[in-house]
């Protein structure tokens, strides 16, 4: 056992990749108790493939993939919160709109070329195993700026989330508030594409803060527990990957959901079979207490 936990640390791109899951991992489950305390999972996915035609400009024309997907993000990420500030139209169609629409345009753009490389591929499906050094500083210093600026809006994140107009009526900036965690979500995104790819960003953002709901009600219990989560899960599917010569990417995924559905099963207080024991034991309402005696 000791073995197992060890030996792949001996390797140079296994501490690398370790590091950068273990970052990876953390800075989603603080961020994403955000985007699950605001119901807004769709827009994590919208972001993720909106960053696919910037990928795809950049790939067509032999630039760095991150910085372009980075760009492509954002800017859909602003557009975003700009045109849902419309009252007609809900956040979920506006990112929908979007979603279609950058999706659309890096399959056009990808369709210009005659055939896709490693560095694409790599991009849609992740690559943590061949992350270098500077990958390591990068995503580490990218993602301590991204915990800092979320644990300080705390209190504004969670108050437009619960209630956008009391929020708003409060004189908070309601606008600058989704403007800044739409760009820390595709900050996010795009800092963990290395890790899980495109496809399977979204898990990495969502399953452990949707762990850690399940878990406790308090905010800043639900922060570290997701983060925990995040990382630990993280390190673990690297295990599972280096262990049995499997994609590393869905194996973090698949160890996260993993976890997720235990806890849907077993959570102490919201749990399935928790709250299906519970209704057993309890007498129903209004049932008489049986009684004894003699006639």
């Amino acid at each position: 056992m000791i073995d197992f936990l060890l030996d792949p640390w001996e390797l140079p791109f296994m501490q690398r990749a370790f590091t950068v899951a273990a970052v990876v991992g953390l800075v989603c489950g603080v961020v994403g108790v955000y985007v699950v305390l605001r119901g807004m999972a769709f827009i994590g996915d919208a972001v993720a493939h909106s960053a696919f035609p910037g990928v795809a400009l950049a790939y067509t024309f032999e630039g760095n993939l991150l910085i372009g997907g980075a760009a492509a993000g954002i800017t859909t990420a602003v557009l975003i919160a700009f045109v849902s500030q419309n009252r007609r139209l809900k956040e979920d169609t506006v990112i929908g709109v979007f979603f279609a629409f950058a999706f659309g345009l890096g399959i056009v753009l990808v369709s210009t070329r005659d055939s896709w490389t490693t560095d694409l591929s790599s991009f849609l499906f992740g690559q943590v195993l061949a992350v270098s050094a500077s990958d390591v500083w990068t995503v580490a210093g990218i993602g301590a700026v991204l915990v800092v600026v979320v644990l300080a809006l705390r209190k504004e994140l969670v108050a437009v989330s619960l209630d956008r107009e009391t929020a708003r009526a409060a004189g908070l900036p309601v606008f600058r508030l989704d403007l800044t965690l739409y760009v820390v979500v595709t900050a996010t995104i795009v800092m963990s594409l290395e890790a899980v790819g495109n496809v399977l960003v979204l898990a990495l953002l969502i399953t452990p803060a949707a762990t850690a709901r399940m878990l406790t009600d308090r905010l800043w219990a639900m922060t570290v527990l997701a983060s925990g989560i995040g990382c630990a899960g993280s390190l673990a599917g690297l295990y599972v990957s280096y262990a049995y010569d499997l994609a590393a990417g869905g194996s973090v995924v698949v160890v996260l959901t993993g976890v997720f559905i235990v806890t849907w099963c077993l959570a102490p207080r919201h749990g399935l079979l928790t709250r299906a024991l519970r209704q057993r034991v309890t007498p129903a309402a209004g049932a008489p207490a049986a009684t004894t005696g003699t006639s």
